[in-house]
C-alpha cells in the first residue's frame, strides 16, 4: 500500500532541497551503458532528463559504465561521478566472450570518472585505478565521507587473486580528491558466501552497510558498525522486511534520507528482461529500526533506472538542470 507522506517541522524554514538520480538503463545496445540523470523535487515522484537519453558518455576504457556513484567533496567543492568501467553491449561479444566468469577476473581493474562544479559542465571521463593486477573487476563503486579521518572511503566488490578468484568481498580505498588513493583494504567479506553491490549511510553516528549477498541468503542483506571500516554486525530486522522479497531477483541497493527523515531504500529488479527492470522503493523511519515497508504506488518513475545513487541537490541546482539539458514529467 502507499504510504503517506508526513509533514516535517524541520521543513519550516529551510532552504528548499531536491534530488538527482545517477544512473544507466539496462539495454542491449552501447547508449544504455552511459550516464543518465533523473530529477525529483520530493523524492517520490522523477522526471527523466535530456528527453531520457545519456548527458555523459564513456569513450575509454570499455566505453561503457555502470553502476554509479556520485558525491560532492568538501575539498575540492566539485562533484565527482565514480562507475564501474564495463559495457557488456561491447564486451560481453568480444574480449569477455559471453562469460560473467571472465568478466568477473579479467574485467577492467579501473574506476570511470568525471567531475564538474556545477552539475551541467563536465569533464572528460578520466580513468582512475584503486586496485592492482591481483584484482578481478572492479564492481560497483559507493562513496562515504569518514568524519574521524576526514577523507573519503570508496568501496567496491571484487574478486581477487588471494582466493583464486572466488567470492567477491568488499574493498575501499581511501581519497580526498578523487586523484589519489590509498593502498586497498578489506571493507566486509562474508565467511560463507561472496557479497557485491556495498552501499553505505550514515544516522546518528553509526555505519549501515546494504550488500548483496550471493548465499545464505541469496539476497540483500543490512549491516551495521560504529565506523566505517567496521568491524559490521547484521540487522536481523532487515531480514524480516526481506523475506517476502523474491530470492536471487534484487540487487544495487541505493538510499536516500527524504526531507521528512524518512529513508527511502531502492533496490534494482532484475527478475525480468527488458523494460520491466529498474527500481522497487522500500520506505523505513530510520536505518537503525531496519524495518523497510515496500511502497511502490508512492512512487513514480518514467522508465527503468538501473543501478544509481540518489543525492540531494539545492534547488538552484535543480532548475540549472532542468534548463541545460530539458525535464519532463
Amino acid at each position: 500500500m502507499p504510504l503517506k507522506r508526513r509533514t516535517s517541522r524541520a521543513r519550516v524554514g529551510r532552504k528548499i532541497m531536491a534530488y538527482l538520480f545517477v544512473h544507466f538503463r539496462e539495454k542491449t545496445s552501447p547508449d544504455g551503458e552511459q550516464v543518465y540523470f533523473g530529477i525529483s523535487k520530493d523524492g517520490f515522484k522523477w522526471e527523466e532528463v535530456n528527453q531520457g537519453q545519456p548527458v555523459l558518455w564513456a569513450y575509454y576504457g570499455d566505453k561503457g559504465v555502470r553502476d554509479f556513484t556520485i558525491v560532492k567533496c568538501r575539498y575540492t567543492e566539485k562533484y565527482y561521478i565514480v562507475a564501474t568501467d564495463l559495457s557488456l553491449a561491447y564486451g560481453m561479444r568480444n574480449q569477455y566472450h559471453h562469460s560473467w566468469q571472465e568478466i568477473g577476473r579479467n574485467g577492467s581493474k579501473c574506476l570511470s570518472v568525471w567531475e564538474s562544479a556545477d552539475l551541467v559542465s563536465w569533464s572528460e571521463q578520466r580513468l582512475v585505478r584503486p586496485g592492482s593486477e591481483e584484482f578481478g573487476c572492479l564492481w560497483a563503486p559507493d562513496i562515504i565521507f569518514d568524519r574521524v579521518c576526514g577523507d573519503y572511503v570508496v568501496h567496491w566488490s571484487s574478486s581477487h587473486r588471494s582466493n583464486g578468484y572466488g567470492a567477491k568481498a568488499i574493498y575501499y580505498s581511501r581519497t580526498r580528491d578523487f586523484e589519489l588513493f590509498s593502498k586497498p583494504e578489506v571493507l566486509y567479506r562474508k565467511g560463507d558466501s561472496g557479497v557485491i553491490d556495498s552501499a553505505m549511510y550514515e544516522e546518528n553516528g553509526r555505519y549501515y552497510l546494504f550488500v548483496k549477498s550471493e548465499g545464505n541468503p541469496h539476497n540483500i542483506i543490512l549491516l551495521q558498525s560504529e565506523h566505517v571500516t567496521g568491524p559490521f554486525e547484521r540487522v536481523e530486522a532487515f531480514d524480516e522486511s526481506m523475506a517476502s522479497v523474491e530470492a536471487g531477483q534484487y540487487e544495487a541497493p541505493t538510499a536516500v534520507r527524504l526531507d521528512d527523515g524518512r529513508w527511502c531504500l531502492f533496490l534494482d529488479y532484475y527478475g525480468v528482461p527488458g523494460e520491466g527492470q529498474g527500481y522497487v522503493p522500500f520506505v523505513a523511519d530510520s536505518m537503525a529500526s531496519g524495518k523497510f515497508v515496500r511502497s511502490d504506488e508512492s512512487f513514480y518513475f518514467p522508465y527503468g533506472f538501473k543501478h544509481g545513487t540518489i543525492i540531494k541537490i539545492s534547488e538552484e541546482e535543480y532548475i540549472r538542470i532542468q534548463k541545460f539539458w530539458g525535464a519532463c514529467s
